[in-house]
């Protein structure tokens, strides 16, 4: 039998992004003749457990987890979300809430900021990723759950709230006074200019407003000199689907082909094309993607390739590609039904098959991919000027360049570091020069200036703390890594005392795979150059 399982973060990141595709506003589901048997039995069983059962229990947790079972009997992603899971899921599409902009995770008892979000009250004040937020509102916040802990953080814009912060490096807890705001959740955290012709856009989720963080950095790079694009979707685990059809509608020409769906149900089968003449139709672009890219970035990809608007450099995506409609239910409560497939314009189908318990198909990313992975002759499809894809499993990138990490693709060791934090826990050494946020003494506080490099003092230091740490050094495998431990150490400084901006272009200067895209940019412009002829085809 199978059985509902709780997913890892990953995952479920990728889970709950890709109910994007949802269509919202559905009222109803399909009933037949069975449903009032079938509802008779769970209500004696429901009945009976509450009058019987050797303990209280609680009637809604026993429903929730009778759906949650009853869907984990039908495919990885169709789900339930209490009211609370499903106004979380509403905030974190709309990208804005009122609260002082911090991520947050609970280990060891200890509530972490996992994220700041640039410009925030908490980031303007000096809250780094990985500070511990020991007291909250004047209470202890040890063994709190996220729940509590977000609960007193957010509230009405104005208000107040003081946080005691506990720092590696500092004896005392490091006390803010933080006024609450709206805080916006960027989906576009970093554009810039590479070189002088080549802009760079970092598109790492999708929100209701990403087709406007798209344009407007396009927009502005273009006032800077781009003539061509190295566009970052890895990472992204989807949203809505709305959004990646304006954004692959800014690279293409009206009335394309974007993305189709079919499925059994009334209006499952949908169509949707450009609806305007993209502004970029013309721009050669390179996109960078991974076994971590899904859902809505599995669209945007899998279009912009079909259409020989972009070269593909990367993993194959994740392969997830179901249409999740959301039915609001009683209670505030959501249920996200699986009701078609996406395809892309050739006619590929994007959604990877899963196994009977879903184990394999969820684990995809921990596993390294097979670069000469047989095909089945009838998965073969055609881009606009006949070049060969493959439907059925993912995006396959036009160039495979290993790189789960990063871009990186370490051995274990790397990867056990970045597993046990070892490189944002050094970066809390650091702060800028002449950033007084935090004025508080530190017996390990270093100052850097922008565009440091890593050079052997560091080293020698990062290795101390790793002792201090309980790490064991195997040299060995620690001299194999040894570019990937520099360019993580690089990031974490960068992106905690300057920001993630910088951090993003020192990293490209060493990511394998950008490097390898930024090679590429010849075949971009055979590309561009065929799209053109598409075009010219398709008006006449």
């Amino acid at each position: 039998m199978r059985r509902y399982r709780p997913l890892p973060a990953v995952f479920f990141a990728i889970l709950v992004s890709a109910l994007v595709g949802g269509l919202f506003g559905r009222n109803a589901l399909a009933t037949d003749d069975k449903v009032p048997e079938h509802y008779r039995a769970f209500s004696a069983a429901l009945n009976a457990i509450e009058t019987n059962y050797i303990d209280k229990v609680d009637s809604d947790n026993l429903v929730y987890g009778a759906v949650r079972g009853m869907l984990g009997t039908l495919d990885p992603h169709s789900s339930f979300f209490s009211p609370k899971e499903y106004a979380q899921m509403r905030e974190r599409q709309e990208g804005r809430y009122y609260g002082i902009g911090v991520s947050i995770q609970v280990y060891d008892g200890d509530v972490t900021a996992m994220n700041v979000f640039e410009g925030s009250p908490a980031h303007k004040k000096g809250i780094r990723r990985g500070d511990v937020l020991g007291n909250v509102a004047g209470e202890d916040a040890k063994g709190w759950t996220v729940d509590q802990a977000m609960h007193k953080l957010r509230g009405a814009k104005g208000t107040t709230v003081w946080v005691g912060v506990k720092r590696r490096g500092y004896t005392e807890p490091i006390k803010f006074e933080l006024t609450r705001d709206e805080v916006y959740i960027p989906t576009v955290p970093a554009y810039f200019m590479i070189d002088a012709t080549t802009g760079y856009i970092r598109m790492q989720d999708f929100g209701e407003n990403t087709d406007r963080d798209v344009k407007h950095a396009l927009q502005d790079l273009t006032t800077k000199g781009m003539k061509r694009l190295l566009f970052d979707i890895r990472g992204n685990p989807g949203g809505p689907l709305d959004q990646a059809i304006k954004v692959v509608n800014e690279f293409v020409p009206k009335g394309r082909m974007i993305v189709y769906t079919r499925g059994r149900v009334p209006n499952s089968d949908q169509d949707y094309r450009a609806t305007d003449d993209g502004a970029f139709t013309e721009i050669p672009i390179v996109a960078l993607v991974n076994r971590n890219s899904a859902s809505a970035s599995e669209i945007v990809s899998g279009a912009l390739q079909d259409h020989d608007r972009a070269y593909i450099v990367g993993e194959t995506t994740f392969g997830k590609a179901l249409v999740q409609s959301v039915y609001r239910i009683s209670g505030g409560a959501g249920l996200a039904l699986t009701t078609a497939h996406y395809y892309t314009p050739s006619g590929r189908i994007i959604q990877r098959p899963w196994d009977a318990s879903f184990d394999e198909y969820l684990s995809y990313t921990m596993r390294d991919q097979d670069a000469n992975k047989a095909h089945n002759p009838s998965d073969l499809k055609h881009t606009d000027s006949g070049r060969p894809v493959y439907s059925g499993g993912g995006i396959e990138p036009d160039k495979r360049v290993a790189g789960p990490l990063e871009g990186f693709n370490p051995g274990r060791f790397g990867r056990m570091l970045v597993a046990r934090g070892e490189f944002a826990n050094y970066a809390m050494k650091y702060a800028a020069d002449g950033d007084t946020r935090v004025t508080q003494a530190s017996t390990l506080r270093k100052n850097v200036k922008p565009n440091f490099v890593v050079d052997d003092v560091m080293m020698g230091d990062f290795r101390e703390q790793m002792k201090t740490d309980r790490v064991k050094i195997d040299e060995d495998a620690f001299a194999k890594d040894l570019d990937f431990i520099k360019a993580m150490m690089r990031f974490e400084i960068d992106n905690a005392v300057f920001g993630i901006a910088d951090a993003r272009r020192h990293l490209i200067e060493s990511d394998p795979q950008a490097q390898a895209a930024l090679a590429m940019f010849g075949e971009a412009q055979k590309l561009t150059e065929l799209s053109k002829g598409s075009k010219i085809k398709a008006n006449n």
